[in-house]
């Protein structure tokens, strides 16, 4: 994503339209689109501050659910994305695949397939265990 304007230029082109400049003409002298001069000058108006608006720090609508989703990966530890995804979704909770990975690596829960074998492997001998 790109960086935003520095504070320096978007106070220079705010006071040039103050000063009597149009949007269009300081637009042209600081080398910037016509639309970001007339959207600081909004800015301005309705802030008072020309300060680039914060950036980042989106939340993951699956957080809200932490402590459901992680109960079901301790009750099914080796379970694949594609049956948490089930099991969240009888729960309520709905979401991708690719957001739940995101959330399991967040939390550190790693989906390795070593572990998922070896996980299969002590199933089979418990069954196994329990046949004889």
């Amino acid at each position: 994503m790109p960086r935003a304007y520095s504070s320096d230029l978007r106070e220079r082109l705010t006071a040039a339209v103050a000063a009597g400049m149009s949007r269009n003409e300081a637009a042209d002298v600081f080398s910037v689109a016509i639309s970001t001069a007339v959207k600081w000058m909004q800015r301005l108006r309705d802030s008072g501050s020309v300060a680039a608006k914060p950036s980042g720090g989106s939340t993951s609508p699956l957080e809200q659910h932490t402590e459901r989703i992680l109960a079901i990966v301790r009750e099914r530890p080796d379970a694949t994305l594609k049956e948490l995804q089930a099991a969240l979704r009888k729960k309520g909770i709905h979401s991708s695949k690719s957001a739940l990975d995101r959330f399991l690596a967040r939390h550190k829960i790693t989906r390795k397939k070593k572990s998922l074998l070896a996980a299969e492997q002590k199933r089979k001998d418990v069954a196994r265990a329990r046949r004889k």
